[in-house]
């Protein structure tokens, strides 16, 4: 699977550069595409044709707007199986999950978004003024490996809902769903400039998308450091910026809770995609007086989730998206043994997967919330198991952290969960097995990042508003 160019101004574009990028299975740890390796030039000419694309699209009826989507999003329908085969090779999601998640899901979100600009209220009238929502302009997308398609769809669906043109960076690791993405755009004859997509590095490409003087709003997703980086460019720029960037997200478990429904969610949440998910559970608060129960139901749960082949169907945890993050994962392993916590599950590589990026999936006991393993982002299949005291200092511990992007707390009734979510410094909580919801908004508090995706009031992050008083 190979794509030799970038996508802008409606057609197939070769690079100004002659380098490519290799994408590397986290399986086989054997290459399986090749994409271009993008250069300032090529941002340069893409954000032109979003410009050019921009001025007839933002005239647009919306109902056409609506119909393009519709149409985007039948395409990639028909993509579905080479999408999550590409997400499997690239992240080591197993081929179940990609593709009910990492393709169905955001292939649906498309086609939602449509259905949103139909309802989204553009004109209001307050007092003497006439208030109108008009499009941002051009969005600079600069988005990460984990979640590749559904992140690209998080920010392109509801930008161009709302009329805007899009330059799209997908992850330097895992580009290949966008570039299919692009394809399908290509295919239903997607209106020039509209949809430009331009692999590469962030330091090059992604920098220079944020820099450039005709992009008008970055919307990022990844590292708190590189979002201190997009930021302060944007800043230059006097930009909007959309961030996620990423949590260290607590389950408080309460007292009352069903602890054999409670820790197995728990532990499930966290090891979701391996837990290479920004908003994964991976501090788990029980009651000190019950610890060594929960640490019971949570070995018992993990010994459940099969370690393996992502395209094994039985398989429920692949490997990490690169020997990198697969290296960076097992030194916080190592860190947290040295600061004292006990490994009661995992905590190394499998002896029986020589071949591939695959870490144990690791599960931590009697952890401090001071500890590394408690405080930093690992990303990763690891769970720390925190003890606490009262109520009270279950709320302290959760809080107690520079993230705030999403949360669970499980007790033994709806309410009481619902008071203690409600004192949580977090984007989203769910409570007492609370599912998903693809309306709700979705984003963080704290250095978790700045505005919301999903549903209908992401499309509000892209628009400007103009009074017009009378």
């Amino acid at each position: 699977m190979t794509y030799d160019k970038h996508y802008y101004d409606g057609t197939w574009q070769s690079s100004t550069g002659g380098e490519t990028i290799a994408v590397i299975s986290s399986a086989t740890e054997q290459e399986v595409a090749r994409v271009p390796r993008g250069t300032a030039e090529d941002v340069d000419r893409a954000v032109k044709a979003a410009r050019r694309g921009f001025e007839s699209w933002r005239r647009l009826p919306v109902e056409e707007r609506a119909q393009w989507l519709e149409k985007l999003s039948a395409a990639m329908k028909t993509r579905v199986p080479r999408i999550a085969e590409a997400i499997a090779h690239e992240v080591g999601t197993a081929i179940g999950f990609a593709t009910k998640v990492q393709a169905e899901f955001p292939i649906m979100m498309i086609g939602m978004n449509a259905k949103f600009i139909r309802e989204t209220k553009l004109e209001e009238e307050l007092g003497n003024s006439l208030v109108i929502k008009e499009p941002i302009g051009v969005v600079g997308c600069v988005t990460p490996w984990n979640y590749p398609l559904h992140q690209v769809v998080c920010k392109i669906a509801p930008a161009l809902a709302a009329g805007c043109a899009v330059v799209l960076k997908p992850a330097e690791m895992a580009p290949l769903s966008a570039l299919m993405l692009a394809d399908a755009a290509h295919e239903i004859g997607l209106p020039k400039g509209v949809l430009n997509v331009v692999s590469g590095s962030g330091r090059v490409v992604g920098e220079a998308i944020v820099a450039h003087p005709d992009v008008d709003m970055v919307s990022f997703t990844g590292s708190l450091q590189a979002g201190r980086r997009i930021a302060s460019v944007a800043g230059e720029g006097i930009k909007k910026v959309c961030l996620e960037l990423g949590g260290k997200s607590a389950f408080v478990v309460l007292d009352d809770a069903p602890f054999d429904k409670a820790i197995p969610a728990g532990v499930n949440n966290c090891m979701q995609n391996s837990g290479q998910t920004c908003s994964a559970w991976t501090r788990m608060l029980v009651p000190r007086s019950r610890h060594d129960e929960a640490v019971e139901f949570a070995k018992g749960q993990l010994a459940k989730l099969t370690l393996g082949d992502p395209f094994d169907k039985n398989t429920r945890l692949g490997p990490l998206a690169s020997a990198a993050q697969r290296d960076s994962v097992l030194g916080f392993i190592e860190q947290g043994k040295k600061e004292g916590a006990t490994v009661v599950a995992g905590g190394g590589k499998p002896a029986n997967l020589p071949t591939g990026f695959y870490v144990e999936p690791t599960i931590f006991a009697h952890v401090d919330n001071k500890m590394t393993i408690a405080q930093e982002e690992i990303f990763g299949p690891v769970l720390a198991i925190i003890p606490y005291g009262s109520e009270a200092d279950a709320i302290a511990i959760a809080n107690d952290s520079q993230y705030g992007l999403a949360g669970g707390v499980w007790g033994g009734t709806n309410e009481r969960a619902l008071e203690v979510a409600k004192q949580l410094r977090t984007g989203q909580v769910d409570i007492n097995g609370g599912r998903f919801n693809a309306l709700a908004p979705f984003g963080g508090y704290k250095k978790s990042g700045i505005g919301r995706e999903i549903g209908p009031l992401a499309i509000e992050e892209y628009f400007q508003l103009k009074s017009i008083q009378r």
